[in-house]
């Protein structure tokens, strides 16, 4: 027998953990008033923190991608014109 005692869809996996926590070790989101700095804008207890962190790291992750992408043609190009002087 689970001793979460509400019956959460699988398909909110989200709330299933914030149930969880809730539930079994007594963890409590905060009020959004407690939520200050950056916080207030990344966090795991918000539909909207928790969007704010995806956006984060895809934009890492394509900064990331167009610096290397930048970097290996700025090398193609100084190996041309080195082998043609």
């Amino acid at each position: 027998m689970s001793p979460v005692k509400t019956r959460i869809p699988i398909t909110s996996f989200g709330h299933l953990i914030t149930e969880v926590k809730r539930q079994l070790f007594g963890i409590e989101p905060p009020a959004s008033v407690e939520l200050t700095g950056l916080r207030k804008y990344f966090n795991s207890y918000t539909l909207q923190g928790r969007r704010n962190c995806v956006m984060a790291t895809y934009g890492v992750l394509v900064v990331t991608a167009a610096a290397y992408l930048m970097h290996r043609q700025n090398k193609k190009e100084n190996q041309t014109s080195i082998s043609t002087a």
